[in-house]
């Protein structure tokens, strides 16, 4: 089983997780994007839905336990075959969450460059926005490194 291991500054992450505890407490009863749905039966809405929020819930809990006490002690953060697909759907889910919370005047495409000015930001934005970049950069290093694995080459 192919595995890594990042290791992060506890000293920049900590400030940060304050924002991704609030997005994946914030995602535990409503889903980061709500499918519109027509033409089903209600019950089965409502069992689709509540199966589509179960796994984003226990995908949310996969990305936050990366961030446990061993991570505060080591700054050690681990990605192997197991934890892959939904660490990259729960960092998705959050930055999802991140935006619509505090980033929403700003274009995806200005997010996604990175291209924000920093000190154009009041400080509960820049943290925003710096969780954001974080959980961009975990979901790429986890495709980068463990792309083979999860498309199963």
């Amino acid at each position: 089983m192919k595995r890594i291991e990042v290791r992060l500054s506890v000293e920049v992450v900590e400030p940060l997780l304050g924002v991704i505890e609030a997005a994946a407490e914030s995602l535990v009863d409503k889903l980061a994007v709500s499918p519109t749905l027509t033409g089903l039966e209600p019950d089965l809405c409502d069992a689709w839905m509540a199966e589509l929020q179960a796994a984003q819930a226990k995908e949310v809990r996969e990305l936050t336990g990366i961030f446990d006490a061993n991570f505060r002690k080591t700054g050690l953060v681990a990605f192997d075959e197991s934890n892959a697909e939904p660490i990259i759907r729960a960092c998705t889910a959050m930055r999802l969450r991140i935006r619509e919370a505090f980033l929403d005047r700003h274009s995806d495409e200005t997010l996604e460059s990175g291209d924000v000015e920093l000190d154009d930001l009041a400080p509960g934005d820049r943290r925003a926005f710096m969780a954001y970049l974080l959980l961009a950069t975990i979901q790429d290093l986890v495709i980068q490194h463990l792309e083979s694995s999860i498309l199963g080459e």
